[in-house]
């Protein structure tokens, strides 16, 4: 059975708007890893979008956006190689080596972890919640980032009930940042 994992920057003040996080080589260096050691990711419509627009590969190959840091393709090129799962009720349908979820969410993301394979990675706000909500994520990791945003959207607002966790690692940032896994606490 693969295992559920959710990753989410996030600053001292919980905020988790992308915008406002600190984009560095080691940060971006540990996404890269992550995605690797999933078999596929797991997005809602509006994580999936966000991240087809800033990730998928320009044409012709070997171009990058201007914004785009060359510290940043081997990110760029994992995310864009990954099998994709979106969620979505909306979407009619993608593409981006990306197939549409549809139906009961916790039957099909519990099909999705019975297969064979190293994981499965879920990023975003909403879905996650969702998720958290049906006991399916196996490990959390929250990327903090030394920064106050003063506003938000914050995570798992509206959950119903509290989830205990177990720290299993940590990682140190040279930026301040830490990575924080948690199992659930059994």
């Amino acid at each position: 059975m693969r295992p559920l994992q959710y990753s989410i920057n996030v600053t001292l003040d919980g905020c988790c708007d992308h915008r406002v996080m600190i984009a560095d080589e080691d940060l971006h260096r540990h996404a890269a890893e992550n995605l690797e050691q999933a078999d596929a990711l797991l997005f809602g419509r509006v994580t999936y979008e966000m991240m087809e627009a800033a990730w998928r590969r320009p044409v012709p190959a070997g171009a990058r956006p201007e914004w785009m840091q060359p510290w940043m393709e081997p990110f760029a090129r994992t995310i864009d190689a990954a099998k994709k799962y979106v969620v979505s009720s909306t979407l009619d349908r993608v593409d981006w080596n990306a197939e549409l979820v549809r139906g009961d969410l916790g039957k099909a993301v519990q099909q999705l972890k019975q297969e064979s394979g190293k994981g499965l990675l879920v990023g975003g706000v909403k879905l996650p919640l969702a998720l958290a909500e049906l006991g399916l994520i196996d490990e959390y990791e929250f990327v903090v980032h030394p920064r106050l945003a003063g506003h938000g959207p914050t995570l798992f607002a509206g959950l119903s009930k509290p989830i205990d966790l177990r720290l299993v690692s940590k990682l140190d940032f040279g930026s301040g940042a830490v990575a924080m896994r948690y199992e659930l606490r059994k």
